[in-house]
């Protein structure tokens, strides 16, 4: 039997007390599930092609369904010219994204135009988590493709994501990535824009963070394939 974490303990208390946190988690395995075949189908297309790396958030997890997340928001927005392969999990952290995700991004039949990366909540939750966090943004930094990439800012205020965000200010004056940035008022207010389980955004919140990385991934577009 799988050992249990203590984030999924909680989850479990939380979801008894708060029906809405189960109502959400329950969208994790039809969402993975969704976005598996619609990558299936990415793959066949002529378009450029968009990689989504990151957490549960780029899964749109807490939108009503997967075309409520902001990833298909953004797509939609710039006319559909991606085909998108979705590869983030629910519950990700960076170490995910460095030990699962860019690898299996290396196994696709073609380089992508467009490389999208929104992770580091699920690392922001205790001290604990934290420890260690900033290393792996650097490391993050340095194997994703240059020129190609956008990476969204942390908007929390405590030392290890200002270090993190210090480190993504720095990579994207060298233009080495594009930074969407979700600090201060950029989110916008909560009320409103949060799933019944008070954490992920709903389909106003989703769309809120579209509006954040719109600007950057059309600055990757209008390089990379043309306006």
């Amino acid at each position: 039997m799988a050992k249990r974490t203590w984030s999924g303990w909680a989850l479990d208390v939380a979801s008894v007390v708060v029906p809405g946190v189960g109502r959400v988690r329950a969208q994790k395995i039809p969402f993975a599930l969704a976005w598996s075949e619609a990558n299936q189908a990415a793959l066949s297309s002529d378009r450029p092609l968009w990689v989504a790396l990151g957490d549960s958030m780029t899964q749109g997890i807490g939108a009503r369904t997967i075309t409520g997340g902001w990833v298909p928001r953004l797509n939609t927005r710039v006319g559909g010219r991606f085909a998108v392969v979705n590869l983030s999990t629910s519950g990700a952290r960076v170490a995910d994204v460095l030990g699962d995700q860019l690898p299996r991004m290396l196994t696709l039949p073609s380089a992508p135009a467009l490389v999208t990366v929104l992770i580091g909540a699920n690392d922001m939750l205790t001290p604990a988590r934290r420890r260690g966090v900033e290393n792996r943004f650097a490391e993050l930094l340095d194997r994703l493709p240059a020129g190609r990439s956008v990476v969204a800012s942390l908007p929390h205020g405590n030392a290890t994501a200002n270090a993190v965000n210090a480190l993504l200010d720095t990579a994207g004056a060298r233009g080495r990535i594009q930074v969407a940035d979700m600090r201060g008022p950029a989110l916008g207010p909560l009320r409103g824009s949060l799933a019944e389980d008070w954490f992920h955004p709903n389909d106003v919140g989703y769309a809120r963070i579209a509006g954040i990385f719109e600007a950057p991934v059309r600055t990757v577009a209008s390089f990379r394939i043309g306006d």
